[in-house]
């Protein structure tokens, strides 16, 4: 629940109103983020214009920045242009808040990307939480101040209290003000307090000493020193209270850089004198303690006490070590991602290495440091998850860097050149994915690699396909395909090599033509795709199966397949996937005289199309396919409703555009 601010709450409202960018500061721990998420809340709760949050604090690379923002506003860029421009193109005109919270580290990159968006977006407006101004030109400050102690920080104190299960006694509610007054009305030091409560009284807490166990930070609030000297007495307060296991925890859990559970908690942290049951006990003690931050089944410790914890942390002198430990960890998930890929764990899969990328980039950072080898590999193996859900400038970048050390030799290194090569023909720079392909397959027949010629064959078939040469890429994986047959190969393929190069075959078949020998094959991937559990492969297979079935005018098959390829890429969250997919939906309705449904998914289509950053894609060959399908469309309602249709459904909740797409009410 929040508490007070009303006035700081109208101003900073105000302010938004007036202001193109408003840089809200304040000391550590004086609520920056709550007031700003409040706005937000408001602003939304009101219709007011649409909104994107930013998590600066999880940023290991400043040069990740612009990508890191266009994530959080659903822009998943399939282009080769830099972030930065993607971003600003896909904003134009938009009536737009994004929200840069916690910049103080990120500082000059905040500067340009501020500058830079501001200049080239008219209708954009940016707040910024930050304990350091910008000083960019325009920029409005509001600076926060703790609650006033005798009303607002004494009633969030005894609500927090009362929230855990540990109002004051009685005898000492007179001194709940002079407690609040201690700590200079700093919403996380009352928060810690509250959580403190368990353990210790009021006056107890009082009679404490003030600690100063952190480096100096600066600030632009006049009385920062006290301040930060409060907050960090409130964090020795917490400190003190809680039993040597819980210490040692919060000290390890200073490495992880995003959410975390309670099973990687254990993976990451027990070890010495803490046990796995150890660690469960000690991370419900700091949950009790409101160290340790809870959001449903996830926990999160905010930057502020991250911070303090990583202090300890280079005290006991393990700071390297958990750094080791944190890298080892995510590279042994990525490892157990890849060998898994073809099977009914990949949804979980994809869902996890979505949730854990700010630590897989701080995991690749370190072993760029320490061990170039293992940062190839694990950039290696986490970049086609990346790049098929949205974040392929990410991988292009670790790919590059990982590939620049000159660490990593044989299959893994041949392996990142062609994660390589997929992120720029993903983004239509055909010349030096096609250069990759060559490279890839020129190792592959030296080594007799057959996994690696199949990866290599599946590559160079995509440039080709892309390019409008179906018979190429025929070729080129007919060839593959039949020496990974071959009973003389020195190594057995990987599936999943396999199960690609089988799944882009279909498209050539279909690109040829031969329609029969597509949709046998097609069937008959899909069939073992649905007994694995698999998706990514499978969602191809049925869209080759809606492509078959729209040539040979088969609506109702189309509808179906386009339906099940749909839910095969929602289940993954492949934005590209999807709308291709709506684009396929489409074209069946329209197909089966449907005219209105037609134009509510290329609108709902469309919406993600922009999203992706460039116009509608697939193989060359389906481009007919959705010119006619518009005709037809407008044809069956009229010009004018189609366009109607078209802008309503662009306009409307992705989500509820979805639902309706597999079989649902229409919301419009």
């Amino acid at each position: 629940m929040f508490i007070g601010r009303d006035r700081e709450l109208a101003g900073l409202q105000d302010a938004l109103r007036t202001h193109r960018l408003v840089t809200l500061t304040g000391v550590a721990g004086v609520g920056k983020t709550r007031l700003a998420r409040q706005v937000v809340e408001l602003d939304a709760g009101a219709g007011a214009t649409s909104s994107c949050w930013a998590d600066l604090w999880q940023l290991q690379d400043e040069e990740m920045l612009a990508q890191l923002v266009a994530d959080c506003c659903g822009l998943s860029d399939h282009t080769p242009r830099l972030p930065l421009d993607a971003l600003c193109q896909w904003i134009g005109k938009r009536d737009l808040l994004i929200v840069l919270d916690s910049c103080e580290h990120v500082l000059p990159a905040c500067r340009n990307l501020v500058t830079t968006l501001l200049g080239n977006c008219p209708q954009l407006r940016i707040l910024a939480t930050s304990r350091e101004l910008l000083h960019v030109d325009g920029e409005h400050v509001t600076v926060l101040d703790p609650l006033p102690v005798a009303t607002d920080a004494a009633e969030l104190f005894l609500r927090r209290a009362a929230e855990a299960g540990r109002s004051p006694d009685p005898s000492d509610l007179s001194r709940v003000t002079e407690l609040c007054a201690y700590l200079d009305g700093l919403p996380l030091a009352l928060e810690l307090a509250a959580g403190a409560l368990r353990h210790s009284s009021i006056e107890e807490l009082l009679r404490r000493p003030r600690h100063d166990l952190s480096r100096p930070e600066t600030s632009n609030a006049p009385e920062a020193p006290r301040r930060h000297d409060v907050l960090r007495t409130a964090l020795g307060w917490s400190h003190e209270l809680c039993t040597p296991k819980e210490r040692l925890l919060w000290a390890r859990l200073s490495i992880v850089h995003g959410y975390f559970d309670g099973p990687l908690a254990a993976a990451l942290c027990a070890g010495g004198p803490l046990s796995a049951l150890d660690v469960e006990h000690a991370l419900s003690g700091l949950v009790d303690k409101s160290v340790v931050t809870r959001r449903h089944e996830r926990y999160l410790l905010l930057d502020t006490v991250r911070e303090y914890g990583r202090l300890w942390l280079a005290q006991l002198d393990e700071l390297e070590t958990m750094a080791d430990r944190h890298a080892a960890h995510f590279l042994a998930l990525a490892q157990q991602a890849d060998a898994t890929w073809t099977s009914a764990e990949q949804t979980g899969w994809y869902r996890t290495i979505k949730e854990a990328h700010p630590d897989l980039c701080a995991a690749l950072e370190h072993l760029l440091s320490h061990q170039g080898d293992l940062a190839l590999e694990l950039a290696t193996l986490t970049g086609f998850y990346w790049t098929c859900c949205g974040h392929a400038h990410t991988a292009q970048h670790y790919l590059a860097r990982t590939l620049t050390t000159g660490e990593g030799q044989g299959s893994m290194r041949q392996r990142a050149l062609w994660a390589l090569g997929l992120t720029h023909l993903l983004q239509g720079n055909h010349a030096t994915g096609n250069h990759l392909a060559r490279q890839c397959l020129e190792h592959a027949h030296t080594t007799q690699d057959t996994t690696g010629l199949l990866r290599a064959s599946y590559l160079q078939g995509m440039s080709d396909l892309l390019q409008g040469r179906p018979d190429q890429t025929l070729a080129q994986l007919d060839d593959a395909l039949h020496f990974a047959r071959l009973p003389g190969s020195t190594t057995e393929p990987a599936p999943q090599a396999v199960m690609m190069c089988r799944m882009l075959r279909l498209f050539a078949l279909t690109g040829l033509g031969l329609l029969d020998q597509s949709r046998q094959d097609a069937v008959m991937l899909r069939a073992e795709c649905v007994s694995m559990g698999e998706h990514w492969i499978r969602s191809y297979a049925e869209y080759q199966l809606c492509v078959t079935a729209l040539r040979e005018q088969r609506s109702n098959a189309a509808l179906e397949h386009a339906r099940s390829m749909l839910n095969s890429k929602q289940h993954i969250g492949d934005t590209f996937g999807i709308a291709l997919g709506l684009d396929m939906l489409a074209a069946a309705f329209s197909s089966s005289g449907d005219g209105h449904s037609a134009a509510l998914a290329s609108g709902a289509g469309q919406r993600l199309w922009e999203a992706v950053g460039h116009p509608q894609r697939g193989a060359p060959d389906v481009a007919p396919l959705r010119e006619a399908g518009e005709l037809t469309a407008r044809r069956i309602v009229g010009a004018e409703a189609y366009d109607a249709y078209h802008r309503q459904a662009a306009a409307a909740d992705p989500t509820a555009m979805l639902a309706w797409a597999a079989g649902g009410q229409a919301p419009l």
